[in-house]
């Protein structure tokens, strides 16, 4: 299905996140198109782990790739933390790859979208089209689950890499983002998953943190919760665990 996309587009620049949707089409892209180069922003809201994550994939499939940094916190938009920050963040993010990709002559510029993803429900969405960057992913109609079933196939390592969403997502719609807010969010993440937790949220509530978990590290987390009082009260007020479980984005 894809095929047929780069045998039109031949030359692709990949708006590339390390993520699952997003490495399955820089393989698709490594394997038919005829030139490629990955462009990867990297920005405060990311983790170290997606740092590591896009360039071991740009290594194993030999494409170029391009590390673009950007000061996200730069945007007074994005700062105010509205419903419409994922949108101002996408286009920020997205504004920045296509002036790297027109250095490059690249005219088309593509990102990892699927056909699950809803437009109503990712703001961020309409800044693909007002920058004129396409999604063959949707395009051809390939869902999540057939990503992960087709990167499993093709060996790559991500096939089965959890969802993940910035670290400005921690953080409660109309609440101002800081430099401080965001780094006490992502270094409290990583310690926890350096106990061995993975696939958490940790939710900055006024000083507080809210940790969701997968059910199944519950019992870990009562477990370990003096390593994890130690771990997060020089950053928290409080720390708590929502029994719910880990859900949303």
């Amino acid at each position: 299905m894809l095929k047929a996309f780069f045998e039109e587009n031949p030359r692709v620049a990949v708006a590339f996140s390390g993520g699952t949707d997003s490495a399955y089409l820089l393989y698709q892209a490594a394997k038919y198109a005829q030139s490629v180069t990955a462009y990867c922003v990297e920005s405060i809201f990311q983790t170290e782990d997606e740092r590591d994550d896009v360039r071991r994939l740009a290594d194993e499939l030999g494409v170029k790739l391009r590390i673009v940094m950007i000061n996200i916190l730069a945007d007074k938009n994005v700062v105010k933390n509205n419903e419409e920050r994922c949108y101002h963040c996408k286009k920020a993010l997205l504004q920045r790859v296509k002036e790297w990709a027109q250095l490059d002559f690249y005219a088309v510029i593509i990102e990892g979208s699927n056909a699950d993803d809803d437009p109503a429900q990712r703001p961020g969405m309409k800044a693909l089209e007002e920058l004129g960057v396409r999604s063959p992913l949707r395009e051809v109609g390939l869902t999540k689950a057939d990503i992960r079933r087709l990167s499993k196939e093709a060996g790559l390592f991500t096939w089965d890499k959890p969802s993940n969403s910035c670290a400005a997502t921690r953080v409660p719609t109309g609440v101002k983002l800081t430099l401080d807010i965001l780094k006490k969010i992502r270094n409290g993440e990583e310690r926890l998953k350096e106990m061995g937790f993975g696939d958490l949220r940790l939710r900055w509530r006024d000083g507080a943190a809210k940790l969701e978990l997968p059910a199944e590290q519950l019992a870990m987390a009562v477990e370990k919760r003096n390593d994890i009082i130690d771990a997060l009260s020089g950053d928290f007020t409080e720390i708590s665990i929502d029994l719910k479980g880990r859900r949303g984005t």
